[in-house]
């Protein structure tokens, strides 16, 4: 006779890490011995969550007024509500503090772990599966799902069968394919009789044609300014923290503009400026600049543009003047004339970029893509479609930016998830 589990839990990330131990505690709670078993492919459990937020992990965004905290998840938000009331960011706060993890917020309201190490909130969730007798099986990649009727019944591990009552999909969407994250989900849910939305990177890196922003890679510029255009025209602006790259740009700025400079791509060419003196207008920067060339007459421009532009950017400016031939930099300052100091001024204030791409899922931090929410109960995250199924963070198709929104869906979903399949 088959062994049955009441919970399977296919996916140890965020997500499938909380709905497990979620789904342990909550028997336990109600006195009642539940069985739960999670299934990973990789040969150890969390490996996206380890490296994100370059390993300091984001672990959610203090923005505790839930209806603020929803109008960044777009045209989402409005089925989120239920769930975020059961489990939100304030839950997340005292979730991680209460096991021995205290949280500090910095700008935009980023929280992290205290000592800004990933691993500990890795090590956190471990702990809270392992203590709650969940039966871990790593190197277990599923390779079939199996359904009689509108229920799941088992799931296949090669020639290994596993059954449950009921199951909890938590693989994961498309980016960072390099820790397991394949996409496997979204394939499984379309042959359960989903619709699924085909994943595209939406929280990524811009390429660029321009070899004088790839002359500064690795370095950042804080409270950027960065307009796009279409064809000449402009669409949107939009301010924060810029880092160059050997391919083009990244950072938090760059990152949150991502979807929709994906939207604007296939309409013409689009190109960007780059101002990288924002609390500044045109005239207070002039008057700045021949400030400081007053006080070094005697100097050539190449050895002063250090005092002009933030730190770390000399190199690619020097680069992008002699390119397009605007003055000699080895000129003294004293015999620069006024429109060439004019044409120096109008250059920094607007750097000039064209976005070839998007960079890929490769690159992602997150996908967008997933399970429409209209065939999800999002009170209790479980499908409509599959009688015995729930679904949780990155299979869901919903749309965020970066700063901690993504974690705080996997912490939410599968916290719910995870509580609910004891009903």
């Amino acid at each position: 006779m088959n062994e049955i589990y009441d919970v399977i839990v296919v996916g140890g990330g965020a997500s499938g890490l909380m709905a497990a131990g979620r789904a342990a505690e909550s028997f336990k709670q109600n006195g009642k011995v539940g069985r739960v078993l999670l299934l990973e492919k990789n040969k150890k459990m969390g490996e996206k969550l380890k490296i994100t937020g370059g390993g300091r992990c984001n672990i959610t965004n203090a923005e505790y007024d839930i209806r603020e905290l929803l109008k960044y998840y777009g045209d989402a938000g409005k089925f989120l509500f239920s769930v975020f009331e059961k489990f939100g960011v304030k839950d997340t706060f005292s979730f991680f503090e209460s096991r021995g993890l205290p949280l500090v917020v910095e700008e935009r309201k980023r929280a992290f772990p205290a000592s800004h190490k990933a691993l500990d909130v890795y090590n956190v969730l471990e702990k809270y599966v392992k203590e709650g007798g969940v039966e871990i099986k790593t190197g277990s990649a599923v390779t079939k799902v199996n359904k009689e009727g509108k229920v799941v019944v088992s799931v296949n591990c090669g020639a290994q069968e596993y059954f449950a009552k009921k199951f909890i999909f938590a693989t994961g969407g498309a980016s960072h394919k390099e820790t397991g994250s394949t996409g496997d989900g979204f394939n499984w849910l379309r042959d359960l009789g989903h619709t699924v939305v085909a994943p595209t990177p939406s929280i990524v890196p811009l390429a660029v044609e321009d070899e004088w922003s790839k002359k500064l890679a690795g370095t950042t510029l804080e409270d950027m300014k960065i307009t796009f255009y279409v064809d000449g025209v402009k669409d949107f602006s939009k301010k924060g923290r810029l880092l160059f790259t050997h391919f083009g740009l990244s950072g938090p700025l760059i990152l949150n503009s991502a979807s929709t400079v994906a939207d604007l791509l296939p309409a013409g060419e689009v190109t960007a400026i780059i101002d990288p003196f924002p609390s500044e207008d045109l005239g207070a920067f002039e008057k700045r600049i021949i400030g400081v060339f007053d006080e070094n007459k005697n100097k050539i421009v190449k050895n002063v543009l250090s005092e002009i532009v933030p730190a770390g950017m000399s190199k690619g400016v020097e680069f992008l003047i002699n390119q397009i031939n605007l003055i000699d930099l080895n000129k003294q300052v004293n015999d620069v004339r006024v429109e060439e100091r004019k044409k120096l001024v109008h250059l920094l204030k607007k750097l000039p970029v064209t976005i070839t791409s998007l960079m890929g899922d490769d690159r992602a931090v997150v996908s967008d893509g997933g399970v429409s929410l209209e065939e999800i109960d999002m009170r209790t995250m479980q499908s409509k479609v599959v009688e015995n199924l729930y679904v949780t963070g990155d299979l869901l198709h919903i749309n965020r930016p970066s700063g901690g929104y993504s974690l705080q869906l996997c912490w939410t979903t599968g916290y719910v998830a995870g509580g609910e399949v004891m009903n």
